[in-house]
C-alpha cells in the first residue's frame, strides 16, 4: 500500500494491456478498459479453498501431460481486459507461454466467489462473458457461502452452460 500517490502510479492513469502485463508482480489488480482496477483481498477460506483445490487439478492434470496453475498469472481476456483467475487448467497442445502475459485460454479457469455483491458480479457476470469470448471451454464458481460448486461449459454460440451444479457431497 502507498502512503502517497506518485504521478507515475498506474491508479491515476490509463495504460495498455502490455503497460499492465509488465507491472511488478506486488502490483495488485486486473486490468479493465485501459485502468487498473482493485481484487478482492481473499480470506483465509477462499486461499484455502484454492490450495485444496489446486492440489487436485495439478494431480489430475500432470497425469495427462498438462499444468495447473494459482492466481496472479495475467491474462489477456480482450484487448482491453486482464484478468487473475485463482486457478486456471492447461491442457497439452493449449499450454501458456513460461513468462508474461497469457494469451492463450486454459481449458478451465476456476474463480472462488468472494462475499460481496460486486464480487459476486464480477465473478459471476463480467468474468463470465470475458472467459467464454476469450475461449476458455470450462469455467468453474466455487461460492464457499453457501458452499456451491457450478461447472458451466463454454458452448458453440461461445457463451456458457450449466453443465453441473453441487452443493453437497
Amino acid at each position: 500500500m502507498r502512503a502517497v500517490p506518485h504521478a507515475s502510479d498506474p491508479l491515476l492513469r490509463r495504460m495498455t494491456l502490455d503497460e499492465w502485463a509488465d507491472l511488478p508482480e506486488d502490483e495488485e489488480g486486473e486490468f479493465v478498459d485501459g485502468w487498473l482496477v482493485e481484487e478482492e483481498v481473499p480470506e483465509f477460506l477462499h486461499e484455502a479453498i484454492v490450495a485444496w483445490l489446486l492440489e487436485k487439478l495439478v494431480a489430475w492434470t500432470r497425469a495427462r501431460g498438462g499444468i495447473a496453475g494459482a492466481s496472479d498469472a495475467k491474462f489477456a481476456v480482450a484487448s482491453d481486459r486482464g484478468r487473475k483467475p485463482d486457478i486456471t487448467v492447461f491442457v497439452p497442445g493449449r499450454m501458456p507461454p513460461r513468462r508474461g502475459l497469457v494469451r492463450v485460454p486454459p481449458e478451465i479457469a476456476v474463480e472462488i466467489v468472494s462475499p460481496g455483491p460486486r464480487n459476486r458480479h464480477r465473478d459471476r457476470v463480467e468474468k463470465n462473458a470475458e472467459y467464454a469470448a476469450f475461449g476458455i471451454d470450462w469455467y468453474w464458481l466455487v461460492d464457499p457461502e453457501p458452499l456451491r460448486l457450478e461447472i458451466l461449459r463454454r458452448d458453440d454460440a461461445a457463451a456458457y452452460t450449466t453443465a453441473l451444479v453441487a452443493s453437497t457431497g
